[in-house]
């Protein structure tokens, strides 16, 4: 990396609070019922399989999302835990570390199958709404259009009517202020909440890209597989979901890429109009918590670099 290059970071909406993600660490800042902020901090161990699996292209989409759930699982289950937490009856939560591989594994299993379950759904209800308009669209290209139109219309429809709620509404919030915070730094402004609220609440890396992404190449994918007869089509769709999440992961990374490239950075615009959906503008109190969460992620990251390089001295 050069000097120059700034690290990646990634991040996570929890309930009232954000979780950042580096080299080294993961970190959680959470606004308690009593305006405390508590931190959650989780050094970041990767399965060895899965740091295999990371490095290769088409592979690597499947190992961040077990990597993904198992972690944002973790930090979700704290931050609703000591929001929640009267603050009467406080204790202190001591850092934990990823300990056992059963342990890791059944977190991770539980945030796959969940993924995997709604990816179920919103792969299988369309191909059957799509089915009862064969009479009316009966050629395999039609059919393979209908299905996506249906899969988009399911999945626009779940966001907007989970948004109403006042709860999915403020983690949205937060999931803006954690993209402004990306922003700011990625633009090398200093992390105030006044920079920060500046920002876009839109970024190209983000999850929400993702899923859209994962409609739009299978529409593409689907066009070389056969329709006939239902059977068969159900059995692709779900043969090929592993397919469609890893091309989806490197179209979500290529995006990203070229975002600076105006011939190119269009590409991206799908993902970017879902996120006016899956997030919105936060407070200022919101946006503290996100530049409190990042900062602390930070410091977490240079303690990190400088004890690898004392050790590289010595």
């Amino acid at each position: 990396m050069s000097k120059d290059q700034k690290p990646v970071y990634g991040g996570q909406a929890v309930v009232e609070g954000v979780m950042f993600g580096g080299k080294h660490h993961y970190v959680t800042a959470v606004r308690r019922k009593d305006e405390s902020i508590e931190y959650f901090h989780l050094p970041r161990k990767s399965n060895p399989s899965l740091r295999t699996i990371k490095k290769i292209p088409f592979l690597r989409g499947i190992a961040a999302i077990i990597e993904a759930s198992a972690n944002g699982s973790k930090h979700l289950n704290f931050s609703t835990e000591r929001f929640d937490l009267d603050p009467s009856e406080d204790h202190t939560l001591k850092e934990q570390e990823p300990s056992k591989l059963t342990m890791w594994l059944g977190v991770a299993a539980i945030g796959v199958i969940s993924f995997l379950f709604g990816k179920f759904i919103f792969t299988l209800v369309p191909v059957f709404l799509a089915a009862l308009t064969k009479p009316i669209f009966s050629s395999d290209f039609s059919q393979v259009l209908v299905e996506g139109f249906f899969k988009l219309i399911l999945l626009l429809g779940y966001i907007y009517f989970v948004s109403l709620t006042p709860i999915i509404r403020r983690v949205f919030q937060y999931h803006g202020a954690e993209h402004k915070v990306i922003n700011a730094f990625e633009n090398g402004k200093e992390l105030t909440v006044e920079n920060v609220q500046a920002q876009s609440r839109l970024h190209y890396r983000c999850g929400s890209s993702f899923i859209l992404f994962t409609v739009i190449v299978g529409v593409f994918i689907y066009m070389f597989v056969p329709t006939d007869p239902l059977w068969v089509r159900i059995l692709n769709r779900l043969a090929l979901i592993p397919v469609v999440l890893g091309i989806s992961f490197e179209v979500l990374q290529l995006t990203n890429k070229v975002r600076h490239v105006p011939v190119l950075k269009w590409l991206g615009l799908p993902g970017l109009w879902l996120q006016l959906l899956t997030t919105k503008e936060p407070d200022d109190k919101q946006t503290e918590v996100a530049i409190l969460s990042f900062n602390e992620l930070l410091k977490k990251e240079k303690e990190t670099e400088d004890a690898n390089k004392t050790e590289e001295i010595v």
